[in-house]
């Protein structure tokens, strides 16, 4: 095998690819990105079993063959390499090496047999259909933030995908939710995902999948099938197995008959939240909000720190209420709200909240409330 490829495009590849790679290895072949060189271009191929990413990059292949090498090892080199650099890339598949030459730099790495890579047998997807990257990114972008981290509770370790039914028909809906808060987004539903079956898509795979949706003219192809989902562009290809397991039925939790409105100016809200947080303890970051006519005050009461309160011009004409949230959770969904206003509804203190952005229901988030 040999080729020649700039070094930007390079770098850009392998980077795409060694991001899937687990750091700590027991299998070595699983270190390593397979390249594959023919016609007029090159595949980086990265896996850690569960995620595989095949990133094709234009290049001139003099010698079509196959190998595998470190992929942390190729990131780093590529990236010392200087800007603008030719670099070619041949395999001795006789001596097991690779050779890297840009100018006047020279790198021979140790290879694996291609033989020895596992690549991720192909599904039968059950629905197959594209979606402008815009708008799976809003989809991802805006649930990611309440993916649980706790393992025990592995369904909710991931962005529930399905079709669901919406305010005015049928839409792909993302949820996540860690039990103490939630997002829920829909989307117009696109040709040919009516079909599609309800996945959870693992958090690993949804931080890969924001690489390949940057771009806002590319349109991504969706492959979903019961045990694997596969999100492609033209030149990028990230394959998924899906979590095995039953996401619990959210509807029961997002509150209906919240009357209590509040509107705010979403980024406002956002920094005195963290301006008064400051003094409060790490463990719980309580934050108080105390509503009355038009007025909200943000607290916080931490004993061993000190005291922070914060009064913000706000629409409120229903009874007042005072309820307590984690700071952080409050900060997360105002960041999420594109809309100038948040509207909060509240029913009472001891009650989920119900967050919107503006008028629009498409996005919609809950928080759990916290004892002040």
């Amino acid at each position: 095998m040999k080729f020649s490829i700039e070094r930007a495009v390079l770098v850009k590849a392998v980077a795409q690819a060694q991001s899937v790679v687990e750091r700590r290895n027991t299998i070595p072949i699983l270190a390593n990105v397979l390249i594959e060189a023919e016609g007029e271009g090159v595949s980086f191929r990265a896996t850690d079993l569960d995620t595989e990413v095949v990133d094709k990059a234009p290049a001139m292949v003099e010698r079509p063959g196959a190998t595998t090498v470190s992929a942390a090892l190729l990131n780093e080199i590529a990236r010392k390499l200087p800007d603008g650099a030719l670099v070619s890339i041949a395999a001795d598949g006789a001596e097991g090496r690779l050779t890297v030459q840009a100018g006047r730099s020279n790198f021979s790495l140790a290879t694996l047999p291609r033989e020895d890579f596992p690549v991720m047998a192909s599904s039968e997807y059950t629905a197959n259909f594209t979606a402008p990257a815009p708008l799976l990114r809003r989809l991802f972008d805006k649930s990611r933030f309440a993916i649980s981290t706790e393992e025990t509770r592995y369904y909710l370790n991931g962005v529930y995908m399905h079709v669901a039914d919406g305010a005015d028909g049928r839409v792909l809906r993302c949820v996540a939710t860690d039990g103490h808060r939630l997002a829920r987004i829909d989307a117009p539903l696109p040709d040919g995902a009516e079909q599609m079956p309800g996945v959870i898509v693992p958090r690993k795979t949804v931080a890969e999948l924001k690489k390949l949706l940057d771009s806002d003219d590319v349109e991504i192809s969706v492959s979903v099938s019961e045990t694997k989902v596969r999100f492609a562009t033209p030149t990028i290809t990230l394959t998924s197995k899906v979590i095995d397991g039953t996401f619990p039925d959210y509807s029961r939790v997002i509150p209906h008959s919240n009357t209590r409105k509040l509107e705010v100016d979403a980024a406002d809200f956002a920094r005195a939240v963290d301006r008064v947080a400051t003094v409060s303890s790490e463990r719980s970051r309580a934050v108080k909000l105390a509503l009355d006519e038009d007025r909200l005050v943000l607290s916080v009461n931490a004993p061993d720190a000190g005291a922070a309160d914060e009064e913000l011009a706000v629409a409120y004409g229903d009874d007042p209420l005072e309820i307590g949230f984690n700071a952080k959770y409050l900060q997360e969904i105002a960041q999420q709200v594109d809309r100038e206003n948040a509207v909060f509804l509240f029913n009472g203190s001891g009650d989920a909240a119900l967050i919107r952005e503006g008028g629009d229901d498409s996005a919609v988030y809950v928080v759990m409330p916290m004892r002040v």
